[in-house]
């Protein structure tokens, strides 16, 4: 996905938001601003949101001094999400459609985004998971495919998603590679966030080398490459992976909650809506 016009100011509102996080020195946040927004104003539309996100974030390192300002946010949301792990799975057993619901749960745990907003009520979004319609749905193709293959390309998202990821791995029932960031980028998941997550215990864990908040290929490790490059079903979570994937040639299942217009206009559905899209099945 290309970045557009109103991707930019979003920037500037990212770094601020991270930078009141990182720390509370105005001219340091100030100078961050100005950096990045310097830096936007040379950005080709061309690129993918990510790409311009990656440098938004090593700049907010780079004067803050704080590489990682997400990381007590991203421990305390996993700590909430685990505590709702056993009700979770409790949903999913009670249902008439396992793999369906541990989908739909897995889409609820999108939400947990500080990236683009910190405001949400985690019980309320799965409860809308629950009951609302898809505005995609390819849910028969991934099925299908599912019984076809014989292993699992998963890309993760956010810390404390990965709770609700660890849902959809266990139902699926076949081995699954989960990649995680290299290094902390915003509350994307890291090996260590994905082994409080307890995702350790049902999939091998693999970085994808990359500092991006989006999984740009040409940034990323030849050993992710190669699993991605012979991976016949991926899952790709999120808005940042489908902003860096969207136009790729693999086989990939999108899975996101929208929440951001232009997301929403690249993919031709509303705001908040729940997503399973799948291309070059």
């Amino acid at each position: 996905m290309r970045t557009y016009l109103d991707c930019l100011p979003c920037f500037l509102n990212q770094a601020l938001r991270a930078g009141r996080i990182a720390t509370d020195d105005e001219e340091k946040i100030k100078q961050l601003l100005d950096e990045v927004g310097r830096m936007i104003g040379k950005i080709p539309l061309e690129n993918t949101p990510p790409e311009t996100g990656r440098l938004v974030y090593r700049k907010v390192g780079e004067i803050t001094g704080k590489p990682d300002p997400y990381k007590e946010i991203k421990k305390e949301s996993t700590q909430k999400c685990m505590a709702l792990y056993p009700s979770l799975k409790k949903k999913v057993e009670m249902s008439d459609d396992k793999l369906l619901t541990a989908i739909r749960i897995a889409i609820a745990g999108n939400v947990i985004d500080f990236g683009v907003d910190r405001r949400f009520n985690i019980r309320e979004e799965i409860d809308n998971a629950l009951k609302n319609n898809f505005a995609v749905c390819d849910y028969d193709k991934f099925r299908t495919l599912l019984d076809k293959t014989d292993e699992i390309l998963y890309i993760g998202d956010n810390a404390g998603e990965c709770v609700f990821d660890r849902i959809l791995i266990e139902e699926m029932k076949k081995p699954v590679t989960y990649i995680v960031r290299n290094v902390p980028v915003i509350n994307d998941a890291t090996y260590e966030d994905a082994v409080q997550a307890g995702i350790d215990k049902v999939a091998t864990l693999l970085s994808s080398g990359t500092d991006a908040p989006g999984t740009i290929l040409n940034t990323c490790s030849a050993e992710f490459k190669k699993v991605y490059d012979n991976s016949k079903f991926i899952i790709s979570k999120g808005q940042g992976n489908y902003e860096a994937l969207s136009n790729e040639k693999r086989p990939i299942f999108f899975l996101l909650k929208v929440k951001c217009h232009v997301i929403a206009k690249d993919i031709g559905v509303n705001e908040g809506d729940l997503i399973l899209k799948g291309i070059n099945i």
